[in-house]
């Protein structure tokens, strides 16, 4: 008899396997993320017809520096990224506002509107993991992307950023908790650019982000499937340590990054990834994933593995579903 979605992550977070590791993939679906309805449907179709074992919700980018005051446009095209319009935090003026004001979590709050749907659609048999970026991140989108600006307000105003990461980290808690009580299974915390050791160097992170991120994450108390992810190169693995999710996803594919089954036993952890992000998931052909798929498991054995990509696969591949569904026949036969 087959083992359910939420059988097979948690004997993967067991660091075990149930009849087969659990597979899924995510990727932005530009033009449905405005609306919680399409949104919603998307998401349930691409759960089913792809047969994922548990879906990562891919909220819209941009919602979380939005409710700080930054803004965001659709960009009309189903291929292209939304475009900013107003980046929110740029200089110490900035973040005085987002120090002292209250955040708008209208568009967070329909974030959990669509998490409340998709688990009540999907059922229990399907865990559903809520994105969350860390206060780094928000942060990060709140320069306009801007990593010099980032850091030059993190070292030359490190109080005022304090008070602003205190307010960003607040708001990210309470997401979290509502997300859990919509029925989520857990969260998908991402660290992005900031895990690379060359944005940042490990020591500087734990001293300024650490504290954020576990104010954050204390907002998943009670959830059982919590997944860090760790995007780009040259990944800080002290932060696994440091947080202790139960499952980490990265990148092998990136410079400076560690194996799956050198991360999984190193520090103990259930790991999500194996996958390139792009090619051949993305424009390739089914034989090319599954020879990837393939190689990725036989790295595992399969213990302790949740076969996905590295990252996000944006814009989502609609006319090659075929490569995402092809994963659950490799992890079968691995």
């Amino acid at each position: 008899m087959a083992s359910t979605g939420t059988e097979r992550v948690a004997a993967a977070l067991r660091l075990d396997r149930a009849d087969r590791a659990p597979v899924s993939a995510w990727g932005h679906s530009y033009e449905r993320e405005w609306s919680v309805d399409e949104l919603v449907t998307t998401t349930v179709g691409i759960a089913r017809r792809c047969e994922l074992d548990f879906v990562k919700l891919q909220v819209r980018a941009s919602c979380f520096a939005e409710t700080f005051g930054a803004a965001w446009r659709f960009s009309g095209s189903a291929s292209v990224p939304p475009v900013m319009e107003q980046p929110g935090g740029t200089d110490a003026e900035a973040w005085r506002r987002i120090a002292s004001s209250e955040p708008d979590r209208g568009v967070l709050a329909e974030q959990i509107q669509v998490m409340a749907a998709i688990t009540k659609q999907l059922g229990p048999e399907t865990p559903c993991l809520q994105t969350v970026f860390s206060p780094g991140m928000v942060a990060w989108f709140l320069t306009g992307s801007d990593l010099d600006v980032l850091r030059s307000l993190l070292r030359a105003e490190p109080d005022l950023m304090a008070a602003g990461l205190v307010r960003i980290s607040e708001t990210m808690a309470w997401f979290a908790r509502e997300s859990i009580a919509a029925g989520a299974a857990g969260l998908f915390y991402a660290i992005n650019p900031l895990a690379n050791t060359t944005v940042m160097a490990p020591d500087e992170y734990e001293r300024i982000l650490l504290p954020f991120d576990r104010s954050t994450l204390a907002g998943a108390e009670g959830a059982w499937f919590n997944m860090l992810h760790l995007c780009g190169g040259n990944v800080n693995t002290s932060l696994v340590e440091a947080l202790r999710p139960d499952c980490v996803n990265w990148s092998i594919h990136d410079a400076g990054n560690p194996g799956l089954a050198d991360m999984r036993d190193r520090h103990h952890v259930a790991v999500a990834g194996g996958l390139h992000r792009d090619q051949p998931i993305r424009t390739g052909s089914v034989e090319e994933v599954r020879r990837e798929a393939s190689d990725a498991m036989t790295q595992t054995s399969g213990r302790g593995h949740l076969l996905t990509p590295g990252c996000s696969v944006s814009p989502w591949p609609v006319d090659r579903e075929d490569n995402i569904r092809v994963l659950g026949e490799v992890a079968a036969s691995a």
